[in-house]
């Protein structure tokens, strides 16, 4: 592909210094990863601008740059941008991709909490019904022949595109992803074609990137009102407050729309609902009739994604039948509400619940199955959010018998001032201790846990390394539960 056909998707812009004949072989946004021949946009970021790195680009072989803004030295082959860049690349990175996403069905899932067991639900329901799928979480990547571990929620645009080729390539007849609202407000997903999207709720969270709720919320609805359209399902939980809204703009904007949750209402609801100690049974109505769903997954909150997951599969016309046997063949993974087998006379399990939405929803269900004491470790992380630490303390506060606040990834910020933001919010009578250590705390409520009792250790989940302003060390709260237990 030569550059003027590369970049005829980008509407407006004016060419220095390059013969429109110039062979192109790809397309980066990361100097490191270029390759003789590849595309090098340079885009305006956060904390650092690509203009920077064009040197690094040339001396790789870059074929020409990408900008808005000129490069240092005027006489490289520049594209000069006269659009905003980060949709142009999306766009730029379907096209040289040729545009994966209309090859296979993508289904997209966004919100604060719910989204990774959603994507694991739904990916599992099309793949009974033999449809090969590819997944995108925050946890792995996977498709045919290749998991890998996923560094975000949401690719950057350019591994995206490529990574939707490679599970064209593979076979694949649909994809399902996790979408961030940082990847919708930094126009990651532009230009790709979605047969479903679904919201599942909205609570605080990255509201050190987004500043307010509202903002927050107009970077989720970006996914229904501006990269839907007529052709697309939108998938509704319309119990969440931010839920009902957005239903009322897609169902306006003639999107179609299924909603779901359980106050019997909804396009997808659930009745006669029942918690217990091995996870939830209720019955499943749906347009296309109910069914009895006995699964092991605990908690109200895993209802929800199971609704949201069968609300997807009802826009795939997955039958009825193979959606509940699924849901009920469905075990925890992936650090979310998993048991961690160990010699302990307690039952310990990690979460990666870090909201006080996602603990108290984690917490209420462990309730549910305790018969002696609720024991919690967890913390907050730095460089994020400070306002949701407060509350989380009030979440653990409401259910936990023993709190221990530690650190999570603390990144340039203080532990201990962290846990002094976190420790305002509990109640005077609340029984909690701090230990900024995440190991030592740990091991605190082992030793204080006995039979009958749960130990929840929450905030990193699935995550293998704790970080810091200086390092980042290797730490899995699973391993450090199962080597603290094997050593007692």
């Amino acid at each position: 592909m030569t550059l003027h056909e590369t970049i005829s998707t980008i509407a407006v812009h004016t060419l220095h210094n390059c013969p429109v004949d110039i062979p192109i072989n790809g397309l980066q946004c990361d100097s490191r990863l270029i390759q003789p021949g590849d595309i090098f946009f340079a885009l305006p970021g956060t904390h650092d601008n690509g203009l920077r790195f064009v040197d690094h680009a040339l001396s790789l072989g870059a074929a020409a740059i990408v900008a808005a803004a000129p490069p240092t030295h005027h006489n490289i082959p520049w594209v000069e941008l006269a659009t905003p860049p980060r949709p142009a690349l999306a766009h730029l990175a379907c096209h040289l991709n040729n545009h994966p996403s209309r090859n296979l069905d993508l289904y997209a899932i966004t919100g604060t909490n719910g989204k990774t067991t959603t994507a694991g639900l739904t990916r599992d329901i099309l793949t009974a019904h033999n449809i090969t799928t590819g997944l995108f979480t925050t946890v792995i990547t996977a498709y045919p022949g290749t998991e890998t571990a996923s560094p975000h929620t949401t690719p950057d645009a350019v591994t995206l595109q490529a990574l939707l080729r490679c599970m064209v390539d593979a076979h694949c007849r649909a994809a399902v992803m996790e979408v961030s609202s940082h990847a919708l407000d930094q126009h990651r997903c532009d230009g790709s074609h979605f047969k479903a999207v679904a919201f599942t709720n909205l609570t605080q969270d990255h509201l050190d990137y987004h500043h307010t709720m509202d903002a927050y919320f107009a970077a989720k609805t970006r996914l229904f009102t501006e990269l839907a359209t007529t052709d697309t399902t939108a998938v509704i939980n319309t119990d969440d407050p931010y839920g009902a809204r957005l239903a009322d703009l897609t169902i306006t904007s003639a999107i179609p729309t299924l909603t779901y949750g359980i106050n019997g209402q909804q396009d997808i609801h659930a009745t006669n609902l029942t918690l217990t100690s091995t996870g939830t049974t209720f019955n499943l109505v749906t347009p296309h009739g109910a069914s009895s769903v006995n699964s092991h997954l605990p908690g109200h909150y895993n209802v929800m994604n199971m609704l949201c997951a069968t609300a997807l599969a009802h826009s795939a016309a997955v039958p009825l039948e193979t959606t509940v046997a699924t849901l009920n063949a469905a075990r925890p993974r992936w650090g979310r509400l998993e048991l961690v087998q160990t010699p302990h006379p307690a039952q310990l399990f990690v979460d990666y619940a870090h909201t006080d939405d996602a603990l108290d929803n984690v917490l209420s269900a462990l309730r549910e199955i305790t018969r002696n004491r609720l024991i919690v470790v967890f913390g907050c992380g730095g460089d994020r959010d400070r306002g949701k630490r407060p509350k989380m303390a009030v979440a653990a506060a409401r259910h936990a018998d023993l709190v221990i606040v530690t650190s999570d990834n603390p990144r340039s910020e203080s532990p201990s001032a962290i846990i002094n933001e976190i420790v305002i919010g509990f109640p005077s009578a609340t029984l909690y201790h701090t230990i900024p250590d995440r190991r030592d705390a740990i091991a605190l409520a082992l030793r204080r846990a006995s039979a009958g009792d749960v130990v929840l250790v929450a905030g990193k989940g699935h995550e293998t390394t704790q970080t810091f302003a200086d390092k980042t060390i290797f730490f899995d709260d699973r391993s450090v539960l199962r080597e603290l237990t094997n050593s007692m």
